[in-house]
Formats: structure tokens, C-alpha cells, sequence
């Protein structure tokens, strides 16, 4: 478990993603009031000295933002997967840029980002090059699986930070509960079970967050394609790691990959405590 002591770290490699993160960041560490901490992984002496400007001049930026905000910086030696996990297991948040490629274009690529999103010892918010909203609402996918049900606590967390609403998405298909496509009638009772367990899940985390203004949105489609178009008007969009409640097949990591690619707005990758002890 995360406490409010343990800072947000960011990823930096020196490529434009990167920094970009780094400035979605500061907003992040604002609302939580987190300290940074800018870590530039680097296992080539002969790049020591770009490394040490990369993450120097990203720090720079962040505290002209930010003058308040503690902003610390670090060089690790090793591989990037692993050094960012290490880091993970210390931190309250983990940001990163969609693909780097910078000066060190081989230390954050998108597969780096995915392996991290996917391995991370606290939650990974992913942060595509382009200028995310900061209007809008928080939107989060469920399906009543443990893994949703951490990303549904934090999108709470995240919309009473940010004084947004919250969209609230539990988006099932019919080729994943039958070989072949629903007659009306059984897909009308689908829906009906559906938005019965989106208002059982949303309920059970309402009273802790009363403030928080909801929405709820239950919806026959793919997964990947109704998250990606939520977060065309959202300012953030979370997800779970895995799904494995009821509608197995409907959140699973493929679908977490899937909207890591194609969201166009910063994407927050949350495991259930079960995930992050394995």
C-alpha cells in the first residue's frame, strides 16, 4: 500500500513523450501533493553525460511549473523495465510517456511503458505526446472483476482530486458470453444484469466519496473501441490490469493494451492487491 510520503515517479529518457509526462506529472504531484522524483535509467558510460542533461533539464522544466514542488532527480544503471519496477515498489504513482524517442530512444519505448503498466508495483498512468484535457471527466472501466474494482477506488480518488466527474463504463459483448449473436430478448436481459452490477459496483464505493459526481454508462460493444472514444472528452481514463470477475473475457489485459494504445488522453493502469502479489 501506498502512503502520502512516497513520491510520483517519472520516467524520462530524454525524449519529448517524456518530458511531456514529466509536465502531466507536476499537475498530479499539485493535486496530491506528492514530491517528483525524475529517473533516468542509463547503461552506457559513453551516454553518462546526455543522461545527466536529460533528466536535469526535465527536472528545470517541472520546477519552473511547480517552483513549490520537490523535485529530485536520479541516474540507475541497469535495464529500464527492471529499474522502473524497483522504483515502483517505493512510489505512489508511476508516469511515463507513451514512446520515447529521443536520445535515448531504446530506454521508454511503448513496450517498456506496457511492460511496467503491466508489472507495476502501484499504479502506471501513461501519457501520449499531444496536450492532454485537463477538463472533462475521469473515466473508468469496470467489469466486477478485483482488478476493476481497484481501478474503480482510484478513478474515485482521481475525480474527488480533480473536482471532475466521474464516468463510470461497463461495456459488454456478446461474443464473449455466447458462441453466437444474443436473440432481443436475451440481450435485453444482458443489459439489464449489466447496469445492475455497474450500479452495485458504483454504490459500493459512493458512500466514501460523496462529493464525487458520477455517471454511469452500460453499453453492448468492444471494450477497446467504447474506452478509446469515452476518452476523446476525458481528462484521464483508468483501467484495470486484468478482469476476472463475471464477464470473463471482457477486461481482460488485452483490452488494458488495447486502450493503452489508442486512448487519445493519459491512460491509468491499476492492479487489484492480489495482482501486485504475484
Amino acid at each position: 500500500m501506498t502512503t502520502p510520503d512516497e513520491p510520483i515517479v517519472v520516467g524520462i529518457d530524454g525524449s519529448e513523450d517524456a518530458v511531456h509526462a514529466a509536465n502531466w506529472a507536476v499537475g498530479e504531484a499539485n493535486h496530491r501533493g506528492a514530491a517528483l522524483l525524475l529517473v533516468i535509467v542509463n547503461d552506457d558510460p559513453a551516454r553518462a553525460s546526455h543522461a545527466e542533461s536529460a533528466v536535469h533539464k526535465a527536472a528545470a522544466k517541472c520546477r519552473a511549473m511547480a517552483p513549490h514542488l520537490a523535485v529530485d532527480v536520479e541516474i540507475a544503471k541497469g535495464r529500464p523495465v527492471e529499474e522502473l519496477l524497483r522504483h515502483s515498489r517505493k512510489a505512489q504513482l508511476m508516469v511515463l510517456g507513451g514512446r520515447g524517442h529521443g536520445g535515448f530512444a531504446d530506454a521508454l519505448l511503448g513496450g517498456v511503458s506496457s511492460a511496467v503498466a503491466t508489472h507495476s508495483s502501484c499504479p502506471v498512468v501513461v501519457v501520449r505526446r499531444g496536450v492532454p484535457t485537463t477538463v472533462g471527466p475521469v473515466a473508468v472501466g469496470v467489469d466486477g472483476s478485483e482488478s476493476s474494482s481497484a481501478a474503480l477506488r482510484f478513478a474515485f480518488e482521481e475525480a474527488q482530486r480533480a473536482g471532475a466527474e466521474l464516468l463510470v463504463m461497463e461495456v459488454w459483448h456478446e461474443g464473449d458470453l455466447l458462441a453466437g449473436p444474443l436473440p432481443p430478448d436475451e440481450r435485453d436481459r444482458v443489459q439489464q444484469d449489466v447496469e445492475q452490477s455497474l450500479a452495485e459496483q458504483v454504490s459500493a464505493l459512493h458512500e466514501q466519496f460523496p462529493d464525487v459526481r458520477t455517471r454511469q454508462l452500460a453499453q453492448r460493444g468492444h471494450p477497446v473501441a467504447a474506452l478509446t472514444d469515452a476518452g476523446r472528452d476525458a481528462q484521464l481514463l483508468v483501467v484495470g490490469h486484468r478482469g476476472r470477475g463475471g464477464f470473463d473475457g471482457v477486461f481482460l489485459g488485452s483490452v488494458a493494451a488495447g486502450v493503452l494504445h489508442h486512448a487519445p488522453c493519459p491512460v491509468a493502469v491499476v492492479r487489484s492487491s492480489d495482482d501486485t502479489a504475484t
